[in-house]
């Protein structure tokens, strides 16, 4: 009896063997883009882009090859050649010309990031213009909100909770005014979804959307960002408010948190590296998910191309799709230009 079901267990095997051949839905090209499981899409993409007060010509930025930080001017064509590419999402960071303690050219109504959402929705009122909402840019000491000096309860430099909750509230409202689409608070600070919230609805823009950077972590993958950005913190690092690199499970508790307080999106920051945390959160909740392919991914592509070791093209394109796969429906990604101009 043993030997009968061995030698059917035999035969079934054989059949299976010749019935199924997944090969056959690899065999050409458009076979495989048939039965492809993840597409990426022009809506899929936002551009970052670097906004810097009073420059009157565009300057690159050495550690990231093709990407500009940008004055009002060429703001303008930047976004015509967007437009013409079929972008229709655009992420703003805002470098101004005066930095304090408080970071308060972020809530001046004629500050850098208000003038760039005025100038672009007079081109492109379709536009989704997203606000980046932090501090580092605009402080004087590098941190993402008030920072301690004066609490001896509390270390020097800590920063500041509920105090920089106020600064961030206030200075949505005014990206808000201006036309922002969305709000992206990234200072990973507590409850700043609910503070933004709160405010926003109170100054009537309750349909103006919330984008939390819901698991952004304390990552070397930022660097080259630092140098765009202009906002290296001059003493210490994010660690006491980003989220440690050894982490997944905390992610899980963050994004429960942030979709509680009214969170429309939430972000996942860097990207490659934390593909898992993006899958289970995509297991997890049912809120759209945003990823950043952050500065550093960027350019350590660009690096190696450079020197012949990738292919530029192939990379950007599996690196970027490994994102969507993973459960990001947003991404945001300095690729976003190339990869326009090969998915259109």
């Amino acid at each position: 009896m043993n030997l009968v079901v061995l030698i059917l267990n035999k035969l079934t095997d054989t059949l299976l063997f010749m019935i199924i051949r997944p090969r056959r839905l690899r065999i050409n090209s458009n076979i495989r883009a048939l039965v492809a499981e993840t597409q990426l899409s022009l809506s899929d993409l936002v551009c970052p882009i670097f906004v810097k007060e009073d420059l009157d010509k565009k300057v690159e930025i050495s550690s990231m090859p093709g990407q500009y930080q940008l004055g009002l001017k060429d703001l303008e064509l930047e976004i015509k050649e967007l437009q013409s590419l079929g972008i229709k999402s655009v992420l703003l960071f805002g470098i101004p010309k005066h930095k304090d303690e408080k970071g308060s050219e972020n809530y001046n109504p004629q500050g850098i990031i208000p003038s760039a959402i005025k100038v672009i929705k007079n081109i492109a009122p379709e536009m989704i213009v997203i606000s980046d909402m932090c501090f580092c840019e605009y402080t004087s000491h590098g941190h993402c909100g008030l920072v301690n000096t004066e609490n001896k309860r509390l270390p020097k430099g800590y920063l500041l909770n509920d105090e920089s909750l106020e600064l961030l509230a206030k200075a949505s409202v005014i990206h808000a005014q201006a036309g922002a689409d969305i709000i992206a608070p990234s200072g990973m600070i507590d409850g700043m979804i609910l503070a933004l919230r709160n405010e926003l609805d109170k100054n009537n823009f309750e349909n103006t959307i919330l984008m939390s950077y819901a698991a952004k972590y304390s990552s070397a993958f930022y660097g080259p960002f630092r140098d765009a950005a202009e906002g290296c913190p001059e003493f210490g690092d994010r660690s006491q408010y980003q989220m440690d690199i050894k982490n997944g499970d905390e992610a899980l508790k963050e994004v429960e948190l942030d979709i509680e307080e009214g969170a429309d999106i939430i972000m996942v920051k860097p990207a490659l590296a934390y593909l898992d945390v993006i899958a289970r959160i995509k297991d997890n909740f049912n809120t759209p998910i945003a990823a950043y392919n952050v500065s550093g991914e960027y350019s350590m592509l660009h690096a190696a191309a450079k020197h012949g070791w990738l292919d530029l093209e192939k990379t950007m394109l599996e690196s970027v799709t490994s994102i969507k796969r993973a459960g990001a429906k947003i991404i945001t990604t300095y690729f976003a230009k190339d990869l326009a101009k090969k998915l259109g």
